[in-house]
């Protein structure tokens, strides 16, 4: 059986986007590999051992686009809308909290944030299916 170990990006600037993620996340750098063309960071925190790999390709100067094919990445926080004051207060610029409901319940409370880079980042309350 497989297990997700990490989903990986591409960065302009690595200190803007491990910055970015300890403020979010609380995701620190697990491992930097530096390499002659590019340079491999692996960010995680103590709730789980799912890493995000930050990809810096030294010779890149114009943004990455996102083309349509990506979606998001999605994290769980015991309270959305404390975490969505949080980022506020820390001027990370969150969308507006959603929920969805099914049958009259509640489904999913979330937002979404960009990190520096325009990459999207579901913030869910952990309920439900979203542990």
């Amino acid at each position: 059986m497989a297990k997700a170990i990490h989903t990986m990006i591409r960065v302009l600037d690595l200190d803007r986007s491990i910055e970015f993620y300890g403020k979010a996340f609380g995701l620190e750098v697990a491992d930097h590999f530096d390499f002659d063309g590019f340079a491999l960071v692996y960010l995680r925190n103590q709730e789980s051992d799912f890493e995000i790999e930050l990809t810096l390709n030294k010779e890149q100067r114009a943004p990455y686009t996102h083309g349509d094919g990506y979606g998001h990445v999605a994290v769980c926080v015991e309270d959305a809308k404390a975490e969505h004051a949080r980022f506020e207060k820390e001027g990370l610029n969150p969308n507006d909290v959603k929920e969805f409901h099914r049958e009259g319940a509640l489904m999913a409370r979330f937002f979404f944030v960009q990190d520096p880079d325009g990459y999207k980042i579901e913030v869910l309350e952990r309920h439900g299916r979203y542990r």
